[in-house]
């Protein structure tokens, strides 16, 4: 009787109080199912302290418990940012962070000259607070996680000058393509009538498109110094393999990322008959800041120490040697051009428009509903960019958590099915050591839980490539 008598006592309270409610019990029920997930991970870390059998051929026991330390830190870190970050969320919405910084961007619009009528100046005040606010409040997180963990285990290659300045330089280009284009969607949502979402949809996917051309032309080199690959065997047989399979290659670049992080990476872009591809320095054995550095060290101690030790000498540098070789480079441009000769990159594309269609159908749907604002505290107006945060934010948490694992799935799917591409080009052997030694350029650790994985991993396990690898690796 009891039980039943609480539910009456939650139907008959105010609409926007039972919102309220619901909002904040799914943000805290997510982020215990969250918390559940990783303690279950890191209990892996904390019992799997020697090599299992099946790994003993792939990593040596040195890697392993370097990997093993790396993410029992990164996991240490992730749990009491994650409970920060939950923290100051719950804060916002219980003490109405998201009115009065609506209410103080209008203060500063109102300083200007600027009425309650200039929507839309007020919204770009809003967002230029808010995510100032953002980077003040997560700048010590990303401090200590750069300067302490990444710096400890090998990974930081930043001063702490060079960070700061990409730090500004980050946020100031941020607000250069955020504030226009949140204009303008405003404007379309403003004067597009009954059918605004559809112009909105319309607008959304041009700005993508627009974004993904431009980017590692006009904005990734604003951190980063990209160069093209010198003439040479590698690049000629990359340019015979997109030939191969009518990739219409046009430049390959290298990007100079060792000067941020050790971390190493590639990746394609562009739409068309106008395709590039970009390799990280970090995955190029012969361009690796590392491997030079080791090699000086190396010719330190073989000329102080006796030819005996020369062998010994030897097998250090190849342990710790960064990179891959070019065999293992194309072999790892076999997967990722895998994904594009499968269709990948535009299934993803096709995916994430229909949900951003959906989403700006669902957001005309729910716009007009005042118990949704009165829910954050806003009364007396309905802004359009309140609407659009608290909609696609909050109200349609539970879809995006559903849509984010359903995802993860399909990305896993699509890994494997990079991996049998690049096995059909010959390159199974290649990308097996290839995977071995970007797992342990990057410390990788191979046991996951298995819960954790199937929610959290876009890619397989170590272990369940290199098994499938296994089958045809003689290729």
């Amino acid at each position: 009787m009891g039980t039943w008598a609480s539910l009456d006592a939650v139907w008959d309270m105010p609409a926007e109080k039972r919102i309220f409610g619901a909002v904040l019990l799914f943000s805290w029920t997510v982020y215990l199912w969250e918390t559940y997930l990783a303690q279950r991970q890191r209990r892996i870390y904390k019992t799997t302290t020697h090599v299992p059998m099946e790994l003993g051929q792939i990593m040596d026991s040195e890697t392993f418990e370097k990997s093993r330390l790396y993410q029992l830190d990164k996991s240490t870190f992730s749990f009491w940012s994650g409970l920060y970050s939950e923290i100051e969320g719950t804060l916002i919405l219980l003490f109405g962070g998201i009115p009065y910084l609506w209410r103080l961007s209008g203060r500063f619009c109102g300083y200007g000259g600027f009425g309650s009528e200039y929507e839309i100046t007020q919204s770009l005040v809003f967002l230029l607070l808010a995510t100032l606010f953002s980077a003040l409040t997560g700048l010590p997180w990303s401090l200590y996680n750069t300067f302490v963990i990444e710096e400890k285990h090998g990974f930081n290659q930043q001063t702490l000058g060079f960070f700061m300045k990409d730090a500004i330089k980050k946020f100031i280009v941020t607000q250069c393509i955020l504030l226009p284009v949140s204009s303008l969607l405003l404007y379309i949502i403003k004067i597009g009538g009954d059918y605004f979402f559809i112009y909105a949809w319309l607008f959304t996917l041009v700005v993508s498109l627009v974004l993904v051309t431009i980017y590692a032309d006009y904005i990734a080199p604003l951190f980063d110094k990209f160069t093209p690959l010198p003439e040479g065997k590698l690049k000629q047989e990359i340019e015979i393999m997109a030939k191969s399979i009518d990739f219409p290659l046009t430049k390959v670049y290298v990007v100079e990322g060792s000067k941020r992080s050790s971390h190493s990476n590639a990746y394609f872009y562009g739409f068309f008959k106008n395709k590039r591809i970009v390799l990280f320095d970090t995955l190029l054995e012969e361009y690796s800041v590392l491997n030079k550095d080791i090699q000086e060290e190396s010719g330190m101690e073989s000329h102080n120490d006796g030819e005996g030790d020369s062998e010994e000498i030897k097998a250090k540098i190849k342990n710790k040697k960064q990179g891959c070789k070019n065999e293992e480079v194309l072999a790892v441009l076999g997967h990722e051009l895998g994904h594009w000769k499968l269709g990948h990159t535009v299934k993803n594309i096709v995916i994430s428009q229909m949900n951003s269609f959906l989403c700006f159908f669902l957001f005309a749907v729910l716009i007009g509903r005042k118990e949704l604002f009165a829910a954050f505290g806003f009364y007396s107006s309905q802004p359009t960019l309140i609407g659009l945060l608290i909609i696609f934010q909050f109200i349609f948490s539970p879809y995006n958590e559903v849509l984010s694992f359903c995802l993860t799935v399909l990305s896993r799917r699509f890994e494997f099915q990079a991996d049998a591409f690049a096995k059909k080009l010959g390159k199974s052997k290649d990308l097996y050591s290839a995977l071995i030694k970007l797992n342990k350029d990057n410390l990788g650790f191979p046991v996951s839980d298995w819960l954790f994985s199937m929610w959290h991993y876009s890619h397989p396990p170590l272990l369940e490539r290199l098994q499938a690898l296994k089958t045809s690796k003689q290729d």
